[in-house]
């Protein structure tokens, strides 16, 4: 039973961010780069997830896609099957819960990027477009990397996004938050421990992680004032 936890978690963390530090790049570009009035909006929008209860964020996906509404039955039509209490819906619903985690540390080392560096650039003849990708992702990749540590960590450790979309199904939607719930509900203490221990280890190797790479960028940040 646990391993089939451990692998559903284990993808749906992989999964979500990856997927995440790909979509934060426009979202970050746009809201440090556009300087748009709805900038600010935008980026408020994208960090509700920070303050709003999970099970809160899963009742309103649940009744976003469900059947009786245009958008569930949209995807209904498409998929073959309701999104919700099934791996896909727990993939939305994890996208949408961890998104701030990985758009605040990649926004931040879009700000932290000289001005000069872009205006060069600019004066040099490159389009917007390649000085983002050529210029601004290089220089934002501890950024980057920073956002999928969180973004695969805050997954890991999701319980109330994942109960709610996800129904806790083995095999399925059920990851290794649940199982330690469950097996806490069944008086099952060992089976907790299991996956207590194994949430413990990702958390700890997350941290880890985390610590090297702004350790690394540290020292990158001091070579260049030197």
């Amino acid at each position: 039973m646990i391993h089939s936890a451990l692998a559903v978690t284990v993808m749906l963390s992989l999964l979500t961010a990856t997927l995440l530090s790909i979509a934060s790049l426009p979202f970050a570009g746009w809201i440090v780069f556009s300087g748009s009035r709805f900038a600010g909006l935008l980026e408020s929008t994208l960090t509700l997830t920070l303050v709003l209860p999970p099970a809160v964020l899963g009742y309103l996906l649940l009744v976003l896609f469900s059947p009786e509404n245009l958008l569930g039955r949209l995807t209904e039509s498409l998929l073959g099957h309701p999104l919700p209490f099934s791996f896909l819906g727990l993939l939305v619903a994890s996208l949408l819960y961890s998104l701030p985690f990985s758009v605040q540390p990649v926004s931040q080392a879009f700000r932290q990027i000289p001005p000069a560096t872009l205006e060069t650039a600019r004066m040099l003849g490159a389009p917007p477009l390649s000085t983002f990708f050529r210029v601004v992702v290089p220089q934002s990749l501890s950024g980057i990397a920073t956002g999928w540590i969180l973004g695969f960590a805050h997954t890991v450790g999701e319980f109330g996004v994942v109960m709610m979309v996800g129904g806790n199904i083995p095999g399925k939607t059920r990851t290794l938050s649940l199982k330690a719930y469950d097996d806490l509900l069944s008086m099952r203490p060992e089976g907790a421990w299991n996956s207590v221990l194994l949430l413990l280890a990702f958390s700890l190797a997350s941290l880890f992680a985390l610590n090297v790479v702004r350790g690394r960028s540290g020292r990158k940040d001091a070579a260049g004032l030197s």
